[in-house]
């Protein structure tokens, strides 16, 4: 699938609006859609959304990308992930119907999960943007029952514009006509950019500040809307960050007509591996030993600002950091407000991925930013570099999913 398009990512829906028809448009077919853009948090919202939808009894499709351990990880088929060979049946059938023309293998694979959607009978599909969102290969449909857009910040410039606010209109493509939209919290100019899309289009917005507020108060997270207010736990994803994502979500299940038990179920109940998630067990786990090992895919300079914020409000103890990243990204913003809550670095290159930044880049500019910085070969080096020196310590693996990914296969 990697080699029917010279180019891995290629922003434009003429591939996937040629393919689609030779399949019966599946696009069509499917139930309730909820589509999902931002920059961060995309992933944790749907999972929220999902867990609460799930507690409320409704069969749930959702689409994430990229996978971590397995490729199946990116199409659930009414709550259960798909199987190697029904994988396998719909690949091999787009791969046919495609009939040699060019197609990125992101496309592709994203057609396969619509086709195994519009055939699996569910009550709503979630479908996570892969990149932007007006060219982006799932927004392909006209009607979705609701658009939700998390916190929009600078990445992919390469691919999406250099400021936030052209950043933002990529963003904003997925709104459609008619079709509320639930508005995570923004900078000013991008959200300036949202409001201006939904006043063309005439859809509705349900916004943080405006239609709902969310926030912590006294070790409990209360949200509150038209509706009235939520007195709820903390979410069970770690992280301040992941109050807003909970409001966010609360705002789709609210509007969705879901009540006060399932939006709960939907902050504590939902799962999503590498947001800073604490390993327990495994390989690795037995290397570290005694010391904390904690794993995070954030890869940009809002992500480097939520997981400092996580840091911070942890129980104090020694921090190390592993640390890999690619070389699109963004690595001093990313680094910056780590070097103030981490006691060291130790850069690795990404086993297996041609667009890694070398160790020694990652190290270099760790070294920048006033980090106490070294290279390791491998994170199972590094590992047993920093326990050597201090058993008793927290270690955190992150900078990149594709890392985080190898993390957990090695991980077992």
């Amino acid at each position: 699938m990697m080699s029917m398009h010279p180019k891995v990512i290629d922003l434009t829906l003429d591939r996937m609006l040629g393919l689609l028809p030779a399949l019966g448009n599946p696009q069509d077919l499917l139930p309730p859609i909820i589509h999902l853009a931002g920059t961060n948090g995309k992933g944790s919202t749907q999972a929220m959304i999902r867990a609460g939808l799930e507690a409320a009894g409704k069969k749930v499709h959702a689409y994430t990308s990229p996978h971590l351990a397995r490729f199946h990880e990116r199409i659930r088929l009414a709550g259960e992930l798909i199987s190697e060979e029904h994988l396998t049946e719909i690949l091999d059938e787009c791969e046919r119907s495609n009939n040699g023309a060019n197609i990125t293998y992101f496309e592709i694979t994203t057609a396969a999960a619509l086709l195994a959607f519009s055939r699996t009978k569910a009550d709503y599909t979630l479908l996570e943007v892969g990149l932007g969102g007006e060219f982006d290969a799932t927004n392909v449909f006209e009607k979705p029952a609701l658009t939700v857009i998390t916190p929009v910040s600078i990445d992919h410039q390469q691919y999406l514009g250099e400021t936030l606010r052209e950043i933002a209109a990529a963003k904003a493509g997925i709104i459609k006509r008619g079709v509320p939209c639930v508005v995570g919290p923004q900078l000013d100019d991008a959200m300036d950019v949202i409001e201006a899309k939904a006043a063309r289009m005439g859809a509705p917005l349900i916004a943080f500040g405006q239609h709902w507020h969310v926030g912590e108060e006294r070790g409990r997270m209360i949200y509150q809307d038209e509706r009235g207010l939520l007195d709820l736990p903390l979410p069970n994803l770690p992280g301040p960050h992941q109050i807003q994502n909970a409001g966010a979500a609360l705002a789709a299940l609210r509007h969705l007509g879901m009540d006060d038990a399932s939006c709960e179920a939907g902050v504590t109940k939902a799962e999503w591996p590498a947001r800073m998630q604490r390993l327990k067990h495994g390989p690795l786990v037995d290397a570290a030993g005694r010391a904390e090992l904690w794993l995070d895919g954030g890869h940009n300079a809002a992500g480097g600002e939520a997981i400092a914020a996580t840091l911070a409000r942890m129980p104090e103890k020694p921090t190390h950091m592993i640390c890999g990243m690619l070389n699109t990204k963004d690595i001093a913003g990313y680094l910056r407000p780590l070097a103030k809550v981490t006691q060291s670095l130790h850069a690795v290159s990404i086993p297996g991925e041609m667009n890694t930044l070398p160790a020694q880049e990652t190290c270099d500019a760790a070294l920048a930013v006033g980090m106490t910085a070294t290279t390791a070969d491998s994170v199972l080096e590094a590992i047993n570099d920093i326990t050597a020196k201090d058993a008793n310590c927290r270690i955190l693996i992150c900078g990149s999913l594709y890392l985080a990914g190898g993390v957990l296969r090695e991980n077992g």
